[in-house]
């Protein structure tokens, strides 16, 4: 079978769920027993999102290879079986460095460097190397048709369809139906705005994913059929849903799947989707509800977390429970009396981030977790920040901190490693992707994931200082994970506790909703029987 590629572009605004779509899309042409990468093209100017703030971008991703990409990345990996790499997402920055640094170099042997042919060249160059190992190559590109950002992109894949044959790609385009409550209407004039728009660079989408809040009528279908100049059986309603996980069987309800190996002449297997059918089915039907604290500075957009919320609700469907996220502004704990902002949930949990910004309070909430025996959960900072507590409270080693937020702490417990000392350019230069970390015996950690090796990924520049480490060993701080030469801390965990663990990396960005990390599902069975045992005890306490 020759390769495939279909280009997924959206119209009208953006975050309708282009980037849902295409790893549901994925995942349901897994099912059929095909191969698959996901690939998305962003069409800002920075080099990655690694220097940009959550609140402009979202969770910036990491792969396996240590690559800062955009959060879809992240969709695409727990949607389906692949696993992202540094080639599977570029932007326009990247692209133009490419071509900067050959023209720089004379590779283009004195021509005059355009847009077209070598920016769209070096576009689809990236394109066939993503694609190379896979049967099919699904590729989204970000933004929205008219953005002047994407017109390279655009140009680029419609040249694609030329070079690689008219029956090797398919293009869908994702666009809005907006529901207009005062007239109780579906409107399609954004939709047939959206197509004029595409058609006018030269690309006619064979299928059209209609995103709206309600199934859309079939009569709609038929007039959107005859303005966008598609079959009405390509016009495919893709309305709200209960949850993200029901894509891939709402895709398959639609013969999305069928539409797409018949138009580009692909024959495979029927669709295996049982395994999302039960899983949406447990996500339904849970047994139990746990209420989590997210306690973060970035709390106002979920989106910087999205991993993480996702990876918890992971946990709760391997152990039948309802995860409820309370997202707590560390800023707004009282450091003196956390209760609260903490005092009616069943697990805390500090996650990363960067900047002093709001770390007293997140010190606070880690104090209050060891002190009242709330399962706590600590990741990146979230170590960090356990790490300068415990110095500071148990060790009493007052004016402990980390060097990040102070540059002359009385005890610099967390610290900059020499080479990051020596980082002058910001971006892509943490310590980044995937690294080994050996698992103490005995310990909660080695029980949790039965191995004594693990590979996990990081996104960090400080570390804890190997001055301390004897001291918080002998203090009850238990070093759970090291790095394979025993210089770095990735793990730490209390013993007398029902469940307190931080780790140095981000485990978030492995767990998949068939596959969830097991950090989460045991974080998550602890907090649900911490909740039942605190429920008895108060049951005795009023008999």
């Amino acid at each position: 079978m020759r390769k495939k590629y279909i280009f997924i572009t959206g119209g009208v605004l953006s975050s309708l769920g282009k980037g849902l779509s295409a790893a549901a899309l994925g995942a349901v042409l897994e099912a059929r027993g095909l191969s698959i990468t996901n690939v998305k093209m962003d069409p800002y100017i920075n080099v990655d999102p690694g220097t940009m703030s959550p609140y402009q971008h979202g969770e910036v991703f990491v792969t396996e290879d240590g690559c800062e990409t955009d959060l879809d990345l992240g969709h695409y990996e727990r949607f389906t079986t692949s696993t992202m790499l540094v080639r599977n997402n570029f932007t326009t920055g990247k692209i133009y460095q490419s071509v900067i640094e050959r023209e720089r170099a004379g590779d283009y042997l004195g021509r005059t460097v355009q847009v077209i042919p070598h920016i769209t060249d070096e576009i689809k160059r990236r394109i066939l190397v993503a694609a190379e190992d896979v049967d099919i190559a699904i590729v989204e590109v970000g933004g929205t048709v008219g953005d002047i950002e994407g017109l390279p992109f655009l140009e680029a894949i419609r040249q694609f369809r030329m070079d690689a044959g008219p029956e090797n790609v398919l293009f869908i385009h994702l666009t809005l139906v907006p529901y207009i409550k005062t007239s109780g209407e579906l409107k399609t004039k954004p939709t047939q705005h959206s197509v004029k728009q595409l058609r006018e660079v030269g690309i006619q989408p064979d299928l059209l994913f209609c995103r709206s809040e309600m199934e859309i009528p079939k009569d709609l279908r038929q007039k959107i059929s005859r303005f966008c100049n598609v079959e009405e059986r390509d016009v495919i309603s893709v309305p709200d849903v209960a949850h993200i996980y029901e894509l891939p069987m709402k895709l398959h309800a639609e013969d999305v799947d069928d539409r797409v190996l018949e138009k580009l002449g692909i024959w495979a297997s029927s669709a295996d989707l049982e395994p999302w059918t039960d899983l949406v089915s447990r996500l339904h039907h849970p047994t139990k509800t746990v209420r989590i604290a997210i306690c973060g500075k970035y709390v106002h957009l979920t989106d910087t977390y999205k991993s993480l919320n996702e990876a918890l609700a992971h946990g709760g469907i391997a152990n039948g429970a309802a995860v409820d996220l309370v997202f707590v502004d560390s800023e707004t704990i009282d450091i003196d009396d956390p209760s609260g902002a903490l005092g009616d949930v069943d697990g805390i949990l500090v996650p990363g981030g960067f900047g002093v910004r709001g770390t007293e309070g997140k010190i606070a909430a880690i104090r209050y977790a060891r002190e009242n025996s709330i399962p706590f959960f600590g990741i990146c900072l979230g170590l960090q920040m356990v790490v300068v507590e415990f110095a500071r409270n148990v060790l009493g080693l007052t004016g402990a901190n980390s060097r990040e937020f102070d540059p002359n702490p009385t005890h610099a417990v967390i610290e900059l490693m020499n080479e990051q000392r020596e980082v002058t350019q910001k971006g892509g230069t943490m310590r980044l992707g995937s690294y080994p970390c050996d698992l103490g015996e005995g310990t909660r950690a080695h029980a949790i994931y039965d191995a004594g090796t693990i590979e996990e990924r990081h996104r960090h520049r400080f570390e804890v200082n190997p001055a301390h480490h004897a001291a918080l060993q002998d203090g009850g701080l238990v070093i759970s994970g090291w790095s394979p030469d025993r210089v770095l801390a990735e793990i730490v965990e209390l013993k007398d506790h029902p469940w307190f663990l931080a780790c140095q990396f981000h485990p978030e960005f492995k767990s998949r909703p068939l596959a969830p990390h097991p950090l989460f599902t045991s974080y998550i069975k602890a907090v649900a029987e911490a909740k039942r045992a605190r429920q008895r005890g108060a049951q005795v306490a009023t008999a």
